[in-house]
């Protein structure tokens, strides 16, 4: 007895059972929000803190893991992420200096400690100058 089913339907007919075709389908794609107590694909909304400033901006010179290359890391100024992009636009420019803003930190490349005290005055900081 090896007889061959070309189909379900054909398998089912043999063990006496009929299948109805005008059944709905499940469709295994189904998309939608299921509860769940875990995150899941639904993220979280994201939250912005500014670190708060102790009335110092702290300027210091740091070559170490960017090959003997300085840097000027400004840090402490309690700003947002938008005020601190600004500023650092507007260090590079005075210096004529690349740099960038990484978390809290703005790094602008060379050694122009004494032109980034004058602009951070005239923005309203103290300045004090960490390290040697």
């Amino acid at each position: 007895m090896t007889k061959k089913f070309s189909s379900l339907s054909d398998l089912a007919s043999a063990f006496g059972k009929s299948i109805d075709d005008t059944a709905p389908k499940q469709n295994s794609h189904h998309q939608a929000l299921v509860y769940s107590t875990a995150d899941g694909r639904i993220s979280p909304a994201k939250s912005t803190t500014v670190t708060p400033s102790d009335g110092f901006a702290k300027v210091r010179r740091e070559t170490k893991g960017r090959k003997g290359k300085g840097v000027i890391t400004i840090t402490g100024l309690g700003l947002d992420n938008k005020a601190l992009k600004e500023l650092a636009k507007k260090l590079k420019k005075t210096c004529g200096t690349g740099g960038s803003v990484v978390g809290d930190v703005i790094e602008v490349q060379g050694d122009k400690r004494e032109e980034i005290k004058l602009v951070l005055e005239k923005s309203g900081f103290k300045v004090k100058f960490i390290g040697g």
